[in-house]
């Protein structure tokens, strides 16, 4: 862990890095606004270009291992990132850092909710904000797209994959056939000299543990967030649909409403969608439910990270899952690119949004300001603008 850049002075102490880490976390977990795409182009940011705590292609091998693995993939970027600085502790300092300040927010608009059967506004500060992700996720695509897309093939794949997202194919299938035509491309060669590609994909069934109509209980609540943050593939809107499936249908615990409003919640807050299970578990049973919801969908992504971090480094080293990896990397990028068009349709509706993107834009680019300032800014902006007019 203490080789991420053999180029600069040695590491301070372990509690000095525990603390950078605690802080750096926090911040983001209180800034980090507009999903996955725009979590990371924070990340980079912050790790890469100010702190230089590892390189680009560091960076990108972390995005292409994090791609298949079960879990909120942004937050457990947070994790390896925590990992390679300051070991496992490290990673539990970061990734408990970054959740934290999503957690107290959902919590607290879910006992609004439940209070006064009503969710905050935030339009005002959405207005602001959303241009600004918007320029935040296209300075890291462009930055992370020099780096990653080497050659033909895999601008091919981002093409393709940015394309076929457009047309509603799953995000996990882009993932693997990104990963498998890079092989394919790389080297035929290497498919005859034995090895293989194999994503585990972890198969439960939705019923274990579950029937209609089951009693609310903590323990129940614990084992279905257990089950879905170790079985959920792609982006944290998939959350919806194990919800749905699992609360709603099979057992009446929620009414649809609930859960739209649920992962409202965790929308116009920042931090991981995944924190949606607070405000899940604390309609169902006050702060003790939004406790252990949240530990439990969380809890898969520390034991995957811990197993799986120490073997990165290998991956890349090896010709073919080094070739897989430039692959689901590329395919990633385009699904960046693709959630972002999608992104920008609803947050550029006018011309004052569309200037406060370029704007952000150039700041990000000539002055490097920082992208957490950036947001607040922005939602200063969408506050003043909402107040004159």
């Amino acid at each position: 862990m203490d080789q991420i850049s053999p180029e600069r002075s040695p590491l301070p102490s372990t509690s000095v890095r525990l603390r950078e880490l605690f802080l750096l976390f926090v911040k983001l977990g209180f800034t980090a606004f507009g999903g996955p795409a725009a979590h990371i182009a924070m990340y980079r940011q912050e790790v890469v270009e100010k702190r230089k705590w590892l390189d680009e292609e560091h960076f990108l091998d972390l995005i292409g291992a994090t791609s298949i693995i079960p879990g909120p993939n942004s937050t457990e970027i947070v994790m390896h990132l925590g990992y390679l600085r300051a070991g496992l502790p490290g990673q539990l300092v970061a990734g408990i850092s970054f959740v934290i300040p999503a957690f107290l927010l959902v919590t607290g608009i879910a006992w609004v909710y439940k209070s006064y059967s009503a969710t905050p506004q935030a339009d005002a500060l959405l207005y602001g904000i959303k241009p600004v992700i918007i320029a935040v996720i296209l300075q890291a695509l462009w930055g992370m797209g020099r780096k990653a897309l080497k050659g033909p093939a895999t601008a091919a794949i981002a093409l393709g994959a940015a394309a076929l997202h457009f047309l509603g194919v799953n995000e996990i299938l882009l993932l693997a056939a990104g990963g498998l035509l890079m092989l394919a491309f790389s080297s035929a060669h290497l498919f005859k000299k034995g090895g293989g590609v194999l994503i585990l994909l972890p198969l439960y069934s939705h019923q274990i543990l579950l029937q209609k109509e089951t009693p609310a209980s903590l323990s129940r609540l614990f084992l279905i967030f257990l089950k879905i943050g170790s079985v959920l593939y792609g982006s944290g809107y998939v959350l919806l649909a194990f919800l749905q499936a699992d609360l709603v249908q099979r057992l009446g615990w929620l009414n649809n409403q609930q859960l739209i409003d649920a992962v409202a919640a965790g929308q116009i807050t920042p931090g991981p969608l995944f924190t949606t299970a607070a405000f899940v578990g604390f309609l169902l049973f006050d702060f003790p439910g939004a406790l252990v919801a949240t530990a439990g969908i969380f809890l898969p992504s520390f034991i995957i990270v811990t197993l799986t971090n120490p073997i990165i480094p290998r991956l890349r080293d090896s010709a073919w899952t080094g070739a897989l990896l430039d692959g689901v990397i590329a395919a990633s990028l385009g699904l960046m690119a693709s959630v972002t068009w999608q992104l920008g349709r609803a947050a550029l509706i006018d011309l004052p949004a569309i200037i406060l993107a370029l704007v952000a834009g150039g700041l990000l680019l000539r002055y490097k300001v920082s992208s957490a300032w950036l947001v607040l800014g922005g939602a200063g902006i969408g506050l003043l603008k909402t107040l004159l007019f």
